[in-house]
């Protein structure tokens, strides 16, 4: 069986202020024509279909021309949502949705039944794990904690449970959406850290033949079993080295996998990130193929230049963010702000300003967990406001 494993659309995102959805649309045009050129038996979304829980309408009317165009096509897709769409709208309809072929899982209560999809080697069983906020759905699942590693063991579970009462030798799927440790991050997914732990072990999914995983934009793999598509586009310049892809997917006879091919996508425009004097980036040949760019423009000059935007647009016209990081003298080396802050989670940052405005004093671990509880107590709020809505 083929599958073609992708996720993280996040329809209705722009890029620094660039609207994407033409950039979108060309992307599910290829997927649709990927469907067809490479026999395609099953397509599968690993969550974040919108960018938001309430996306815009034009965001809407693209996902609904997308499904039309997958059912049209005859291949079974199965998708989840994950931690950037509401469960409750991305499931209005699932049930006759299905009908067609078109598989929105986004309840937790339907961890346990899958998608069964057959070929000449037998069934296939898919299951659909959608983003598992720990605090809303622990005692659904009845997990002993409430951590992401907690609520994923309980879920798959669930799954292992399901696949033991099937006869033997069906081969099984699991799409989820969650931040699996090995895996990179960039600077363009949302923080779902809880008590300050925001990955899980791949072990977690033991027992299944391929895991498609959603969250992390950029295409990695983890074991020969357990891999990300990443997005298909980038939404921040830290993936401004990331290669945009599909995985392709065979599962043959006893679930060996064949994952040899990433497919390309549509790259509306390519990502340069510069760094220099401004008259010396102004000025440098080897600049010249970075000038249809959308660029990042990291300014080193000890004092900022005037109109250092407009300037820096005349060569290079898509010129989309700048970043001041003057150079210092011998008595001046400390880091920049953003330097301190890049890399570290919103709890790290909580903590060092509580330390610095308390005269250099850490956290005690009882401290830490008042400040950790507080995030995910806003966190949940939220959550439950929109499963509320």
């Amino acid at each position: 069986m083929r599958l073609l494993h992708t996720s993280d659309w996040h329809l209705g995102r722009s890029f620094h202020r660039v609207g994407l959805l033409d950039a979108q649309a060309a992307f599910l045009d290829h997927l649709v024509a990927t469907v067809h050129a490479h026999d395609v038996d099953a397509v599968l979304v690993a969550g974040d279909v919108y960018d938001r829980a309430v996306p815009p309408l034009p965001a809407v009317e693209l996902f609904d021309t997308a499904l039309h165009r997958l059912a049209e096509a005859g291949v079974p897709t199965v998708m989840i949502s994950g931690n950037h769409d509401s469960a409750r709208r991305l499931g209005v309809g699932a049930g006759l949705i299905e009908r067609a072929g078109i598989h929105l899982r986004t309840d937790p209560d339907g961890i346990g039944t899958p998608v069964v999809l057959t070929d000449p080697h037998g069934e296939v069983a898919l299951y659909g794990l959608p983003y598992l906020e720990p605090a809303l759905v622990r005692e659904r699942l009845g997990a002993e904690k409430a951590g992401h590693e907690a609520v994923l063991a309980a879920a798959m579970d669930r799954v292992r449970a399901d696949l033991a009462t099937r006869p033997a030798g069906t081969r099984s799927v699991v799409l989820a959406h969650a931040f699996v440790a090995g895996g990179a991050p960039s600077d363009s997914e949302r923080d779902i850290t809880v008590g300050g732990v925001a990955a899980v072990p791949t072990g977690i999914f033991d027992g299944v033949d391929y895991v498609a995983l959603g969250h992390l934009h950029g295409s990695q793999t983890l074991t020969p079993r357990v891999r990300y598509s990443g997005s298909p586009l980038a939404y921040s310049f830290s993936e401004a080295d990331h290669r945009k892809t599909m995985w392709l997917i065979d599962l043959g006879e006893n679930g060996t996998i064949t994952a040899d091919v990433r497919l390309d996508c549509p790259v509306p425009r390519p990502l340069a990130r510069i760094r220099g004097r401004l008259d010396d980036l102004l000025a440098d040949p080897a600049l010249a193929p970075h000038e249809q760019s959308w660029v990042e423009a990291t300014l080193t000059d000890p004092v900022r230049p005037a109109e250092p935007m407009a300037r820096l647009t005349e060569r290079f016209p898509h010129a989309l963010n700048l970043v001041f990081d003057p150079e210092r003298t011998g008595d001046d080396q400390g880091a920049s702000y953003a330097q301190r802050l890049r890399d570290r989670s919103d709890q790290q940052i909580a903590e060092d300003f509580v330390a610095h405005v308390r005269g250099g004093a850490a956290l005690d671990g009882a401290e830490r967990s008042v400040l950790y509880g507080a995030f995910d107590d806003v966190r949940v709020d939220a959550a439950e406001r929109e499963v509320g809505r």
